[in-house]
């Protein structure tokens, strides 16, 4: 891609990891309205999913519509109580297919989420696409080989909390 045109950006969310990350690091929540005006600073956003559990609840509900207020694409899916008690809900496939996808046609890929899984998605889209691959987390809570897949890994600190 030209470099005299603006970059070109997709923003991929894993809600519930910066969710809990947040919470369990900070007692805050993350201010995506700031995140994204961040990031408008640095290109063009292009795409722009947040992934969610969705419970249904009012609290869930009023989030998502904000998250959309601010320019996000909600992808949902349903939360599912399994008979031990334990709960799934897992976006990490459709993450990185969304991401494999979007790689092609970008100049950088931002993941917020500390998820370790990611590593190889990220490495493989450096390598395969030459995109800049940033990583937004929680540093006591960011798996240390996503840190390192990432070309650039940012702190969630106070500058980026409610």
């Amino acid at each position: 891609m030209s470099k005299e045109t603006t970059p070109k950006i997709a923003i991929f969310v894993d809600v519930q990891n910066i969710y809990y990350t947040t919470r369990q690091a900070y007692k805050r929540q993350f201010n995506y309205r700031k995140f994204w005006q961040m990031i408008t600073e640095q290109g063009e956003i292009v795409i722009a999913n947040a992934y969610a559990i969705d419970k249904g609840d009012d609290q869930q509900i009023k989030f998502q519509d904000a998250l959309k207020h601010i320019g996000f694409d909600i992808k949902l899916k349903p939360y599912i109580q399994r008979s031990d008690g334990s709960a799934k809900g897992d976006w990490d496939v459709g993450i990185t297919i969304d991401v494999l996808e979007a790689a092609k046609e970008v100049d950088t890929v931002i993941l917020l989420s500390g998820d370790g899984d990611f590593d190889l998605l990220l490495t493989k889209v450096r390598e395969k696409y030459q995109v800049n691959a940033q990583v937004y987390g929680v540093p006591m809570l960011t798996a240390n080989s996503l840190v390192r897949a990432a070309t650039q890994f940012t702190a969630i600190d106070n500058s980026l909390l409610l």
